[in-house]
């Protein structure tokens, strides 16, 4: 009986590594510039308005949170 394993490793250069760190911290700063600009649009309105969403001022934070990030 006879086996065959065949392994093909990617070759992943330092450039390729840089290029994907650099990708994920774009990706993680358009995120964090949604969650501020969510904050930001949810605290800019009036108390009543949030009421009338049935939104504390004090939950703002996490549904911004949940909202971009999805925890």
């Amino acid at each position: 009986m006879a086996t065959v394993l065949n392994t093909n490793y990617a070759h992943v250069t330092l450039a390729d590594r840089i290029r994907g760190l650099f990708t994920e911290f774009k990706a993680a700063l358009a995120l964090r510039a949604k969650y501020n600009a969510t904050c930001n649009e949810l605290n800019n309105l009036s108390q009543r308005e949030l009421e009338d969403l049935g939104i504390s001022r004090w939950a703002i934070k996490d549904l911004a949170r949940e909202n971009v990030y999805g925890k």
